[in-house]
């Protein structure tokens, strides 16, 4: 009998896991698993379970949170040989990852349906020193709204609460200097932020990276060049239309490398997750794990 692993966060969302935890593990056992399940209880609960898991030869695990839920658990296992299936219940705020796989809107029985059926697609992850992230990896202070926001206002107020710290974040807006290489080019200037990612959803915009795929073994990389703030605000408006792509200060690459450094300091934001400091280099891991999905028609 396979054996599969729920990770879950009680708090993430509006605490919706909770509830629907006896659906999803009759679901599974009628799938012919055999179904656990771990509550996450601290910061690093996650990954710690992740690993043991993964050690332990679970089949799947399954990641039941939002995408700091599944940033813990591919930082668990990303680094092991052998590498359990990966599965994505998404009860977060904003649930990139999950947006990115098409399952962000079907219902705990769809996505149970995912679950429970036997398509799996291999997806890329990215590489920053001794971290992993799945979704974006990005630095500038607007990005750091994401862990800078607290979890309980994100329960009680979910996509809201972003945007109003949002607002608070921008008069710290300034443009830095750096050096950005992406394979064998360069770029040096001011920005005023910049994001790596490896899907097209970001922050819960699907439409910010449009053409970007978690399995191309590429990032899609966009740097805002020196601006004003109505300018900024402008680019932000675009964004809503897939149209800021175009905007002379909106830079737009695709690279599977990239290394950044910056005069100053700047946070580095993983998957909503405080991720240290630059500079750093970031490597896509092609095909790196397998995760359920809806089946590509």
């Amino acid at each position: 009998m396979r054996r599969a692993r729920i990770i879950y966060n009680p708090t993430s969302g509006r605490e919706q896991m909770k509830k629907d935890l006896p659906y999803i593990l009759d679901r599974m056992e009628q799938n012919g698993y055999e179904t656990s399940a771990h509550m996450t209880k601290a910061e690093g609960c996650a990954k710690s379970e992740a690993r043991r898991a993964a050690l332990d030869g679970f089949d799947v695990i399954i990641a039941a949170g939002g995408d700091g839920t599944i940033f813990e658990v591919v930082n668990g296992i990303a680094d092991l040989e052998y590498r359990p299936k990966l599965g994505l219940i998404p009860s977060g705020t904003t649930n990139d990852m999950a947006r990115a796989l098409g399952i962000s809107d079907v219902g705990i029985e769809g996505v149970c349906d995912v679950l429970c059926g036997d398509y799996s697609q291999p997806v890329d992850i990215g590489k920053v020193g001794d971290k992993y992230f799945i979704n974006i990896a990005a630095g500038g202070k607007l990005t750091e709204l994401t862990y800078d926001t607290p979890s309980r206002l994100k329960t009680m107020m979910g996509q809201l609460a972003y945007y109003l710290k949002g607002f608070e974040k921008l008069r710290d807006l300034h443009p830095q200097k750096v050096r950005v290489e992406y394979d064998d080019e360069v770029f040096e200037g001011e920005i005023m932020l910049f994001l790596v990612a490896n899907t097209n959803s970001v922050g819960g915009f699907e439409k910010l990276l449009p053409e970007a795929k978690y399995n191309d073994g590429k990032f899609d990389v966009i740097l805002i060049k020196k601006t004003n703030l109505a300018e900024l605000m402008k680019i932000g408006t675009q964004a809503l239309n897939a149209e800021h792509l175009n905007h002379e200060r909106v830079m737009y690459v695709k690279a599977s490398r990239v290394k950044i450094e910056v005069e100053g300091d700047m946070q580095l934001n993983l998957d909503g997750e405080h991720g240290g400091e630059l500079p750093c280099e970031f490597f896509n891991l092609h095909h790196h794990i397998e995760m359920f999905s809806p089946k590509i028609k």
